[in-house]
C-alpha cells in the first residue's frame, strides 16, 4: 500500500468516525425529562381557524382537549404524548360554523428546546378537523396531504415558565379539503390553527 493511499483510507476512517460520534452525540441529545407528566387537560380562550390565501379567519370563541404526557427522563421526543379527547366550542358569528376534532388520538412530538427562556418546541400530528356552516352550505375537512389522511401537523410551543402551549400559525402542513363553502375557503388552499392553552396540571419539561 503506497503512503498516499494510506493517508486517504486514514482521513476518510477518521471522518466517518467523527460523522459517527457526531451522530451519536445529537440523537443522544435529543432525549427529554418531563415532570410530573401522566393526565393534563389544557384550555383556551379564543380559538381561530383561517384560510390565509382568501383571509376568511374563524374565531371560536374556546377550545379545549385532554391527552397524557410520559414521565421520567432519557424519553424520546417522538410520540411521548398524546392528545385524546377535544372539543371546540360556538364558531362564528353567532355559532354559524361548527369545527368537529377528529384524527384522535393526536401525537404528541418534541422537536427543540431554548434552555435561556425554557420554552420547547414541538408538534402535534394525525390532526384532522371537519368544518360545517351552521347558517350556508358549507364542508370542509382540514388535513395535511390529502381528507382523508389523518396526517396533519400543527407546530407549538411551550413555556415551562408559564405553562401555556400555543398553537402556531406556522411550521405545519393543513389544507383545506372543500366540498361547499360559498368561496370563502377555497380546497387545497394552506389552513392554520392559532390558540393559547393552559395546561393543568403545569409540566416541567426539559432536554436533554
Amino acid at each position: 500500500m503506497s503512503r498516499r493511499y494510506a493517508r486517504i483510507l486514514v482521513a476518510g476512517c477518521a471522518a466517518v468516525l467523527a460523522a459517527t460520534v457526531g451522530a451519536t452525540t445529537a440523537f443522544a441529545a435529543a432525549t427529554w425529562t418531563i415532570q410530573p407528566g401522566g393526565p393534563v387537560s389544557l384550555k383556551s380562550g379564543t380559538f381561530t381557524l383561517k384560510d390565509p390565501r382568501t383571509g376568511t379567519t374563524i374565531r371560536c370563541s374556546s377550545a379545549g382537549m385532554s391527552g397524557t404526557l410520559q414521565s421520567g427522563s432519557g424519553l424520546p421526543g417522538t410520540g411521548i404524548g398524546s392528545v385524546t379527547a377535544a372539543s371546540i366550542a360556538l364558531c362564528g358569528s353567532l355559532g354559524s360554523f361548527t369545527v368537529t376534532v377528529t384524527g384522535l388520538p393526536w401525537h404528541v412530538n418534541l422537536t427543540s428546546y431554548n434552555a435561556t427562556n425554557r420554552v420547547v418546541t414541538g408538534r402535534l400530528s394525525h390532526v384532522q378537523l371537519h368544518l360545517k356552516g351552521n347558517a350556508f352550505s358549507c364542508h370542509a375537512v382540514i388535513d395535511g396531504t390529502a381528507a382523508t389522511a389523518d396526517d396533519g401537523i400543527v407546530k407549538f410551543s411551550y413555556g415551562d415558565g408559564t405553562g401555556r402551549l400555543k398553537l402556531l400559525t406556522t411550521g405545519g402542513d393543513l389544507h383545506f379539503y372543500v366540498r361547499s363553502c360559498a368561496g370563502l375557503i377555497v380546497s387545497g388552499d394552506p389552513a392554520t390553527l392559532s390558540a393559547t392553552f393552559t395546561m393543568s396540571p403545569a409540566q416541567t419539561i426539559t432536554s436533554p
